[in-house]
């Protein structure tokens, strides 16, 4: 899988008070990378405690599940879209099938 955009992740956990998180994000970035996922249960196999929403959307847990990370998935052309990153508080306040 391709995924758009490294940076959102690195600009996360740099942040103060979110350097927990950059182990979890990385090997997350790291496995995504390299998976090949034709469909959401490939992603389920994959993370068991991961969420599909509807429009392609697939809800991680990161560090322990102390933070929510949102994608949209283009599973046709390999392409995995990074949406949001934020705390469950924060995430409770996006609608996370169409951030």
């Amino acid at each position: 899988m391709h995924v758009i955009k490294r940076k959102t992740l690195i600009e996360f956990f740099e942040q103060q008070g979110y350097q927990d998180a950059k182990g979890s994000l990385e090997a997350w970035y790291y496995e995504a990378n390299h998976a090949v996922w034709a469909s959401p249960a490939d992603v389920k196999d994959q993370y068991r405690s991961a969420s599909i929403l509807k429009n392609s959307r697939v809800v991680f847990n990161i560090a322990g599940n102390k933070y929510r990370f949102v994608v949209r998935i283009n599973y046709d052309s390999k392409t995995v879209f990074i949406r949001f990153i934020g705390t469950h508080r924060e995430y409770d306040g996006i609608d996370a099938e169409v951030i």
